[in-house]
């Protein structure tokens, strides 16, 4: 697997030497400030690249292309946001950059409840508290309808965290979930947030998912064309929140996406973190089956806990078989070297890590500090040595 590092442009606290020290070599990036759903222009990808190139990269992989929401929703005005989606692929593929990392998330990106949770070992993981989540959908953000979407237990559970939560984590727990994280397209308040979470009203996964397949049926031929593979990217968490739909969740809904195009441009981003934190997710099954159709390799893991939360764990521990998945990823290597295909070096690289040493304190984009995302690729780099020694066939 070809190692690369998420890197977000030149705002972003961790520079391109640091990441030259960490072992990457290809670098995965976006035009993070045209975020709206515009083209974008060549002459900036262009500049993004040389600033890659200089630094003595390869840009690898585009992550991500933002999808504007009248796509998602099919309304109005989709046709000249997707026609901008054209424009910026065929920018992109002027540069050279081959695989594009999307999602299909309506309303929010990833979401956490805790940017700094303390673990044992005394450094800090990213944290989904399922709790604190319905506190804030159900008590803070007050959304309409918010009560059928959860138990008579949970309701009752977050409640009480409710009236015992302080102020001032109220107001953290909201700014975690709707400010924006890193790489998100947007950020709200609560009355933009209410407000987008009610255009959808009504929106079923069926129609979610059917307005997905038309918008891959006329991207996917343009990347076709011009030389791209699309990857699409798991919901993150892989459910349901604030009751709008998710379609990128399963083994199913993967199923239904790639067949909805039969061309290696519509493919697949394996994001071992996003699809384990669903129990009924078999990971292993789903490298198999999917294999062919997947063109980048997120390697962060997550520990599920019963009542549906979950943290950022260790890359080699938590509930996931990381191993395995590699094993199967090196096997797919090996397949499209033997079958001649170009695209036989599967780009990963290594997300999510803990916040460590003496990047505690600094000004760091959770979970994209250095010293964690440092430390899980070497151990994800010495995961894949010790295969390919241990077992021959991976290296050939």
């Amino acid at each position: 697997m070809k190692e690369t590092w998420r890197w977000f442009g030149p705002g972003d606290p961790v520079p391109l030497d640091h990441i030259k020290q960490a072992g990457a070599t290809g670098i995965v990036s976006a035009l993070h400030h045209l975020y709206r759903g515009e083209a974008w222009p060549l002459d900036e990808v262009i500049k993004r690249k040389g600033e890659i190139l200089a630094a003595g990269f390869v840009w690898s992989v585009v992550e991500s292309i933002p999808i504007h929401n009248s796509i998602k929703l099919r309304s109005a005005s989709h046709d000249n946001f997707i026609g901008a989606w054209k424009d910026t692929l065929a920018a992109v593929a002027q540069a050279g950059v081959e695989v594009i990392c999307y999602n299909f998330m309506p309303v929010v990106d990833w979401t956490r409840t805790d940017l700094q949770w303390r673990l044992p070992t005394t450094g800090y993981a990213l944290r989904f508290d399922a709790v604190d989540f319905a506190v804030y959908d159900l008590f803070i953000l007050e959304r309409k309808g918010a009560e059928a979407d959860y138990s008579e237990d949970r309701a009752r559970t977050a409640s009480a965290r409710f009236r015992s939560m302080p102020q001032a984590r109220r107001d953290d727990l909201e700014q975690t979930i709707i400010a924006g994280l890193p790489g998100a397209e947007a950020s709200y308040n609560r009355e933009t947030i209410r407000n987008l979470i009610a255009e959808y009203d009504g929106v079923t996964a069926a129609e979610l998912r059917s307005n997905l397949i038309a918008f891959l049926r006329e991207v996917v031929p343009v990347a076709q064309d011009i030389g791209l593979r699309l990857a699409v990217h798991p919901d993150d968490p892989p459910w349901s929140l604030f009751g709008l739909p998710r379609v990128v969740s399963t083994a199913d809904d993967v199923r239904a996406i790639l067949g909805s195009c039969e061309t290696l441009a519509n493919g697949l981003t394996f994001c071992v973190g996003s699809f384990g934190a669903r129990a009924d997710n078999d990971l292993l099954s789903m490298a198999r089956e999917f294999g062919a159709r997947i063109h980048f390799v997120h390697l962060r893991q997550v520990t599920r806990e019963s009542d549906g939360s979950f943290y950022e764990a260790e890359h080699l521990a938590g509930s996931s078989d990381m191993v395995g998945v590699i094993r199967i990823v090196l096997e797919e290597e090996g397949h499209r070297r033997r079958a001649g295909r170009p695209d036989h070096e599967i780009p990963m690289r290594p997300d999510h890590g803990h916040l460590l040493a003496d990047d505690i304190g600094k000004n760091v984009n959770p979970g994209y500090s250095l010293v964690g995302r440092l430390k899980g690729l070497a151990e994800l780099r010495g995961v894949m040595h010790g295969l390919k020694y241990a077992i021959s066939e991976l290296a050939r």
